[in-house]
């Protein structure tokens, strides 16, 4: 506790907290407003902490869509109590990361979801084609906090610290409507200490899959097992199921688990092993195509009342970061058929805008377009913007040089320049005894 409360790792924790910002929790204090006296709050914490007066706020519940349908609770602690769960993490997590296994990859330094994919794809190399895609149903609601604390126990000597972890556990959540319900299972997702704390959990799980035998990934409550026959991943399905539910006292959706020989949606991809080329195949799972389909509708709407710089500006922001996670996909044709699906949806805001007639035949016209042409666009009868995108006079002018000058980021473009980049950097140890290469974000 003198570690945790000391002022140099609370000092480092404030930083922390307010670096990644956030909304307030239930005490509607922002980080702006602690920023403003935060040198006697840390020392006001610190003098709680070791004479074991602090108390931890109630967790603001929100929810959020989930890419599968439904929607997942979030829970936003106050900054005060983030900057301790904070604190609590920065001593904790270097006992423990050293004896994590190496299959797990969610939430640790120098570990991603990309690593957690190039393990797979070897795995998939080495004849393990079968994938048993076990989901832990409501994972981080079902914590069994007197498990979790067991094995805490087992590492940390000080009860203090333990009971600090224990008044954090059980606090209590803030619901939308206002109704206040008390906490007697699991790990509220949102603060900083919550990923830590899964990890601790779900560490026995990486370990009995290794005394087993088994090949995994595992990237938080997402867990794929790799065996060679489907009759195999059914036994191990059961097998496995049984130590989740009965030792470790979670649950398995059986609903949403499956053995299947690839294809599986893995933290946003679809893995297969090609038998001719003897490779693995990463590609967009069905789910994100669906999402990022959704997410350019959004973001390119008919009903655009501004510029289309405007919009183009917003859509670069949002299509660089989701190209940079989706970068080690192995093909790049995903990329080229939602880069010509949204210069089609360009090319109807514009003519939407340009309105009349003879203004997109002047337009059209300007772009290089022959004069018989841009009228035959517009002749034939009143066609809707999104059939009039698709005419020859509008793709030959509106073409994907058009955009390009526009600024307009090609995610296939994109896509080979960071597949080009990352071939260039070395192989960190870690990866290069799995046979794969570099592929962290």
């Amino acid at each position: 506790m003198e570690t945790i409360a000391s002022r140099d790792n609370l000092w480092r924790s404030w930083q922390q907290v307010a670096a990644n910002d956030g909304a307030a929790g239930p005490d509607k204090q922002s980080v702006d407003i602690m920023r403003e006296r935060i040198e006697e709050t840390l020392e006001t914490l610190r003098r709680e902490l070791l004479a074991g007066g602090y108390r931890p706020g109630a967790i603001r519940r929100v929810w959020i869509p989930k890419a599968s349908g439904g929607q997942r609770g979030l829970g936003i602690p106050n900054v005060i109590d983030r900057i301790v769960q904070q604190a609590v993490h920065q001593v904790l997590s270097p006992i423990y990361e050293p004896t994590f296994h190496e299959s797990s990859h969610g939430f640790r330094p120098r570990r991603s979801c990309h690593t957690a994919i190039t393990e797979a794809q070897e795995h998939l190399r080495q004849g393990y084609e079968w994938v048993v895609d076990l989901d832990l149903e409501k994972f981080f609601d079902r914590v069994h906090h007197e498990r979790l604390l067991a094995r805490l126990r087992a590492r940390v000597e000080d009860e203090r610290v333990l009971a600090l972890v224990r008044k954090m556990l059980k606090s209590k959540v803030v619901m939308p409507d206002g109704v206040v319900v008390a906490t007697e299972e699991g790990t509220p997702q949102g603060g900083p200490l919550s990923p830590l704390l899964s990890n601790i959990v779900l560490d026995e799980l990486d370990w009995e899959l290794e005394e087993r035998g088994h090949r995994f990934v595992r990237y938080a409550d997402d867990c794929n097992i790799y065996v060679r026959s489907e009759r195999a991943g059914m036994r191990v399905t059961a097998s496995v199921t049984r130590f989740i539910e009965k030792r470790m006292r979670l649950v398995v959706n059986r609903d949403k688990s499956a053995v299947a020989r690839g294809g599986r949606h893995f933290l946003g991809f679809g893995l297969r092993f090609n038998v001719e080329s003897r490779s693995t195949e990463v590609f967009l799972s069905k789910r994100s195509k669906e999402r990022i389909a959704a997410k350019i509708r959004d973001l390119v709407p008919r009903t655009w009342g501004q510029s289309v710089d405007d919009c183009i500006r917003r859509l670069n922001r949002y299509l660089d970061g989701w190209i940079h996670f989706f970068q080690v996909c192995t093909s790049g044709y995903a990329f080229e058929t939602f880069d010509g699906h949204i210069r089609r949806r360009l090319r109807a805001l514009l003519l939407k805008q340009w309105k009349r007639k003879g203004t997109i035949v002047k337009r059209l016209m300007q772009l290089g377009a022959k004069q018989n042409d841009a009228w035959m666009c517009v002749r034939k009868g009143n066609r809707s913007w999104w059939a009039l995108s698709h005419t020859p006079a509008v793709d030959n002018t509106l073409t994907s040089r058009y955009f390009r000058k526009q600024g307009l980021l090609s995610l296939q473009r994109r896509w080979k320049e960071l597949r080009k980049a990352t071939h260039k950097q070395p192989v960190p140890v870690q990866l290069a005894l799995l046979g794969g290469s570099e592929s962290a974000s």
